[in-house]
């Protein structure tokens, strides 16, 4: 008879540590493609749209010039989304065309501290974990 592999078994507990490396790139990317930090995305007002400008000309022709310009782009967040869809997503397509470079990079070096970081506190964070949050928290979360 064919033996069975034993699934491995996921960790039941909740890493900070790796919670906060997670909401690092969220912010890499929401400030990148959308101008705000990911609360400011979820929470944002909804202030996108064209406003129209008139300016005077002679009084006596009466000629006046109108001009159009978008408000409330430079941070889009979910009720922009909502109330302006096609604005918003040009917006943050041409945000992400211009801001790929910097998100690429800003991400490789996250990655990058946050391994080395962990490697180099590897001692310290085993320490903390088992004399302070696992006797506090119990055994769900850890550093």
């Amino acid at each position: 008879m064919a033996r069975k592999k034993k699934r491995s078994r996921r960790r039941q507990s909740f890493s900070i540590l790796n919670a906060l490396e997670a909401y690092a790139y969220a912010t890499i990317m929401t400030e990148g493609v959308a101008g705000t930090s990911p609360i400011g995305f979820i929470t944002g007002e909804g202030d996108l749209g064209m406003s129209v400008t008139t300016t005077g000309g002679d009084s006596w022709r009466g000629s006046q010039t109108l001009s159009t310009e978008m408000v409330g782009a430079g941070e889009i967040s979910l009720a922009d989304l909502a109330k302006e869809p096609g604005m918003a997503l040009t917006t943050m397509s041409a945000n992400f065309q211009n801001n790929l470079l910097p998100m690429a990079i800003a991400g490789v070096t996250t990655r990058i501290g946050f391994k080395f970081g962990k490697r180099l506190l590897r001692g310290p964070i085993s320490s903390v974990n088992r004399n302070i949050i696992k006797p506090a928290l119990g055994a769900g979360i850890r550093l």
